[in-house]
């Protein structure tokens, strides 16, 4: 099962993917177009050339897992219109959506930023004015 954490980064790769390529292919893409280590625990999502297909890679801690899906009716966003070196970058809420069918996914950020331990910390003027 995948967590939905919000830390949880996905990372999706901005050029069209043949559907037939499996687990160590689609690992290779990863690593050496990506940059990225597919034991991180973070998924990687893969789009056909006529996006009507799918493919999500994770490593969930005991192997590798790959999800697939094909869309009967329309197609999913053209990811690759955003190209980014080492991949665009989405949240699981956007990755769910995107397989939902959304087309915004990839063009406007729908999530804030993750919030870090800095954000966090009392600003100290606010503790001196009390």
């Amino acid at each position: 099962m995948i967590g939905l954490s919000r830390g949880l980064i996905v990372y999706a790769y901005t050029e069209p993917t043949d559907m037939r390529k499996s687990f160590n292919t689609l690992g290779a893409l990863v690593e050496q177009e990506m940059k990225r280590s597919v034991l991180s625990g973070d998924l990687f999502l893969f789009v056909s050339r006529n996006r009507k297909r799918a493919k999500v890679l994770y490593f969930d801690g005991t192997g590798i897992c790959l999800l697939a899906k094909r869309l009967d009716k329309g197609r999913f966003a053209p990811l690759w219109n955003r190209k980014k070196a080492g991949g665009v970058e989405m949240t699981p809420t956007e990755l769910a959506l995107f397989i939902e069918g959304s087309e915004t996914v990839g063009r406007l950020p729908m999530s804030p930023p993750l919030l870090t331990r800095r954000d966090l910390r009392p600003k100290l003027g606010a503790m001196d004015r009390t």
